[in-house]
């Protein structure tokens, strides 16, 4: 049986069950609501933002391939993570709630992300370089 069909099978049948639990909440159409609102924001925002940002990285006539790709994508995703604590309104009732500085430990970790990807980026080109001119010189 072709593997596809396969996936798309279990795909099916993945949705059929989200379905059936969605209709055995006491409100289904809040979740409902909430997945709309994801989708409009996926597709009003988040693709969007991601196309133009590919297209200007087109323009200015950069190639993103591999590791950079990666920390892009490693970025986003830790961003979609920490939006619900970043967005929170105002204080908790509960202060071991969400007990720590997330704005702060978000920037970190991005920071952390464009370091590493900066530094393994800049090794690969020293490198290549370096490679160039020791080759460039055996020929000689």
């Amino acid at each position: 049986m072709n593997f596809r069909y396969v996936m798309g099978g279990c795909g099916l049948v993945c949705a059929a069950w989200g379905g059936y639990l969605l209709l055995q909440q006491p409100e289904p159409w809040r979740i409902a609501v909430w997945l709309g609102g994801a989708v409009v924001v996926h597709d009003g925002f988040v693709a969007p933002v991601a196309m133009a940002f590919a297209a200007l990285v087109a323009v200015a006539g950069l190639r993103l391939h591999g590791v950079p790709r990666g920390a892009l994508i490693v970025a986003g995703s830790l961003t979609a993570i920490a939006l619900p604590p970043l967005l929170r309104p105002g204080g908790v009732a509960n202060p071991t709630v969400l007990p720590l500085d997330y704005l702060r430990n978000w920037l970190l970790a991005l920071a952390a992300i464009a370091l590493f990807t900066l530094a393994y980026v800049g090794v690969r080109a020293v490198a290549r370089r370096v490679g160039r001119v020791g080759g460039e010189g055996r020929r000689a």
